[in-house]
């Protein structure tokens, strides 16, 4: 087989994923901006990441814990502060932070100017959990503990209630 042949023939396996600056899935959670970078979709579900821009004085969420996968959080502006258990850490710029599955954690902005941090999730498996999230926080009023946990269960995910 010639060069120009082994080059003309259909690619197979993933294909290339490119997403500029202001492109991707935008998902508001009341404070806090998500833009989905890779929702999984071209990584064979393996990996997602999504970056995050928490506004000032951002509560984030209740503590929890995943079980099935990975999270890690890169600050990339910012001061993000990271409570896993009974500890606190604050996160600033070039900070990076890893949550292995069954560990108890949260994270919020505690200052006046807003923070930026890249997500990843391994596998995608929590992308979805932000979309029905969303969904819920659709009318305005914050969920129910019930119907909070409710939607953290579709995703393997508990509140710590031990860590209220």
């Amino acid at each position: 087989m010639t060069e120009e042949a082994r080059n003309s023939e259909p690619q197979t396996g993933p294909a290339l994923s490119v997403v500029g600056p202001g492109e991707g899935e935008t998902i508001v959670l009341g404070t806090t901006r998500m833009r989905v970078l890779e929702d999984g979709s071209h990584t064979g579900h393996r990996l997602a990441i999504a970056e995050s821009v928490l506004a000032p004085h951002t509560q984030g969420p209740p503590q929890h814990r995943h079980g099935l996968h990975d999270e890690g959080f890169y600050v990339l502006s910012g001061v993000v502060r990271f409570t896993v258990g009974d500890e606190v850490h604050d996160a600033t710029t070039g900070t990076l932070v890893m949550v292995p599955p069954g560990t108890p954690h949260t994270f919020a902005n505690p200052t006046d100017q807003p923070a930026v941090m890249l997500s990843t999730f391994t596998p995608d498996l929590y992308v979805q959990y932000f979309r029905d999230l969303q969904t819920l926080l659709a009318d305005g009023r914050p969920p129910t503990p019930r119907a909070h946990s409710e939607v953290m269960g579709r995703y393997a995910t508990e509140p710590a209630t031990d860590r209220v």
